[in-house]
């Protein structure tokens, strides 16, 4: 199953939202912004992420995968999600 970039990136920021920025409604989070370095989610948040991810979505993470540059923004989820799916497809 193939989910769109926009469509990942709708339902992480609905996580993040949900569970973590909930006392602050006024947030607004880039696609490119740093999860990280805007202090969105430290790193015990980033395990929530990742369990919401696998189950969401239905890809797996692998321990060497977990990186700024696969989960540290939304574009970078929705990048890393697109082509663990189009492996699980191909």
């Amino acid at each position: 199953m193939h989910t769109s970039r926009s469509e990942i990136i709708a339902r992480v920021r609905d996580f993040l939202q949900e569970n973590f920025l909930y006392m602050h409604t006024n947030f607004q989070l880039g696609d490119d912004d740093g999860l990280l370095d805007k202090g969105v989610i430290d790193s015990m948040g980033i395990v929530e992420v990742i369990s919401f991810i696998e189950a969401e979505f239905g890809v797996q993470a692998l321990e060497e995968e977990v990186s700024q540059q696969n989960f540290g923004s939304l574009s970078a989820i929705a990048r890393f999600v697109a082509e663990k799916q189009s492996l699980v497809t191909a």
